[in-house]
């Protein structure tokens, strides 16, 4: 399998997180969202909402959308519970992650580390975003002051979801000392067997 990735991306880190956990070999290509590298006619041929990450099968089917190729990977592993219910929470926590998580933490990070044009409107955008931010950590801590991982006792894909984003944080300008359980999870997480740094790209 390939996986269509640029290297700074947090959404991109959880599929490669998730392919370290399960030991499973990939072809990486590697794009430059800066230079617009996902909106070629021929990454556009792929994947028409020109956003990585992308996974390619070795048949040729093609899958977007970070959180979708965690639960496509994870299906018959110990990272997606069998359990019906478990399993959506699981599903519960990645549509937070989506909605009320990564538009602001991850947003934030991306104008602030590649250089994007602080205008009037962004930076009142960044003050908004920041309080929805901090708001979903909060919701995170208050479930972490009570669980050692989002959903049952172990890791799963809801954890790697909302790992990728949350331990960059401070590179939005999110300050988690305040956040001692969201602290000890990031801790735990970076613990597990086979765990991958951001940083650590083919």
């Amino acid at each position: 399998m390939r996986l269509h990735d640029d290297p700074c991306s947090g959404n991109g880190y959880k599929v490669r997180l998730i392919l370290a956990h399960l030991g499973q070999s990939f072809d990486y290509v590697r794009l430059d969202i800066d230079r617009a590298e996902t909106r070629t006619p021929e990454f556009l041929a792929k994947n028409p909402n020109g956003r990585i990450p992308l996974l390619e099968l070795d048949d040729g089917r093609l899958l977007p959308e970070s959180n979708a190729i965690l639960h496509y990977l994870a299906e018959g592993s110990r990272f997606l519970p069998v359990d019906r219910f478990a399993h959506a929470q699981v599903l519960q926590w990645m549509f937070f992650e989506q909605y009320s998580h990564e538009p602001n933490i991850a947003t934030v990070r991306f104008w602030l580390t590649h250089g994007v044009d602080m205008t009037p409107w962004r930076e009142e955008a960044v003050v908004q975003k920041r309080v929805g931010g901090y708001a979903a950590l909060d919701v995170m801590e208050g479930h972490l002051s009570l669980n050692r991982y989002f959903v049952g006792d172990a890791m799963t894909i809801a954890d790697i979801a909302l790992y990728a984003y949350t331990h960059v944080a401070h590179e939005g300008g999110f300050d988690l000392c305040g956040y001692p359980s969201i602290m000890a999870w990031v801790n735990r997480v970076a613990a597990e067997p086979g765990h991958v740094l951001i940083t650590d790209v083919p």
